[in-house]
């Protein structure tokens, strides 16, 4: 996506462009893009896979800065499914990481909560919640859960 498009997205768009950006950022390691998908609010969260929970803007920022130190990350969103109402989008999904491991490039799996809510500002994330993931998500849309709780 280009950048004026990506911007224009962000500023008026709905949850999935807002989502889109942000896995946009993430893919160009863009700091500035990536801040922008987020509420500028004091408890925004952020959980990534094995990490503790980093509350507020700045540490989210820093947090961001020091995973982009090392590169970019290739995470693509698969089998989104979608809560929304007028003011707020749950987006529960399973990244695809493509990670280059000693044997070449692989891929890991990955559950995540996505949460925006509608602000001033229009759609914004306000918490991003990763957990480690099996290859056993990536398969079949419609398995049932062995255990409900």
């Amino acid at each position: 996506m280009k950048r004026a498009k990506l911007q224009a997205a962000i500023v008026g768009g709905s949850p999935d462009d807002i989502e889109q950006a942000f896995y946009e950022a993430l893919h160009q390691a863009d700091i500035a893009q990536m801040m922008n998908c987020w509420a500028e609010d004091d408890e925004i969260v952020c959980v990534h896979p094995g990490g503790p929970r980093i509350i507020g803007a700045a540490a989210i920022r820093n947090l961001f800065e020091a995973l982009f130190a090392n590169g970019s990350v290739q995470a693509f969103p698969e089998r989104v499914h979608k809560i929304e109402s007028m003011a707020c989008a749950v987006h529960h999904l399973v990244e695809r990481v493509e990670v280059l491991g000693p044997q070449g490039p692989q891929q890991a799996w990955v559950i995540v909560t996505n949460v925006y809510h509608k602000t001033p500002q229009g759609w914004r994330m306000v918490a991003h919640h990763a957990s480690p993931g099996t290859s056993a998500d990536a398969g079949d849309q419609n398995a049932q859960p062995k255990v409900l709780h």
